[in-house]
């Protein structure tokens, strides 16, 4: 499928950019409680996600101890739907809300969960690099408070809270 280059090239390219400085993990992660389904919410518009709706990601154990990644969404303008796999692991320790993410090979790109609804894993604030920027959940629909918070969180850190696009969950 020709959407999957598009998205290993991407992550290659947001692997070489970096984690902006003043974004910070979270800590006292538990992976065991991420596993499973979220629903994109927001993200910041990127060639391998561009004009996708119905975004999910379904996280999973492989039995080598890293993490299955499926991500999923619908392409109205060619009516279907896309996907691509990876795998995820630990940047560091297992506590800490940082990963690297493949999708091709030996290239992985950051990803960071710097905001985590640590009671209940029911929302993330995820970020790959300076253009990368998702706010996932565990159901289709959040409320506007949430996503107030979201945006103000993002405009603090410097994103361009402008930018952001909110994905049709139909």
């Amino acid at each position: 499928m020709k959407n999957i280059a598009v998205v290993l090239l991407s992550l290659l390219l947001s692997a070489c950019a970096g984690v902006p400085e003043n974004i910070k993990p979270v800590t006292d992660f538990e992976l065991e409680r991420y596993l499973g389904k979220w629903y994109e919410i927001a993200r910041l518009d990127h060639r391998f996600e561009r004009g996708l709706n119905n975004v999910t990601a379904v996280y999973a154990m492989n039995d080598d101890g890293t993490v299955r990644v499926i991500n999923k969404g619908y392409s109205s303008k060619n009516k279907e739907w896309e996907e691509a796999t990876g795998k995820a692991k630990f940047a560091g320790s297992p506590d800490v809300g940082h990963l690297e993410v493949s999708f091709f090979g030996p290239f992985y790109g950051a990803y960071v969960i710097f905001e985590l609804d640590k009671e209940n894993y029911q929302y993330a604030f995820i970020t790959g690099s300076e253009n990368t920027l998702w706010l996932l959940s565990r159901t289709p629909t959040v409320s506007d408070e949430l996503k107030n918070h979201f945006i103000n969180t993002v405009d603090k850190l410097g994103y361009n809270s402008d930018a952001l696009i909110f994905v049709a969950q139909e």
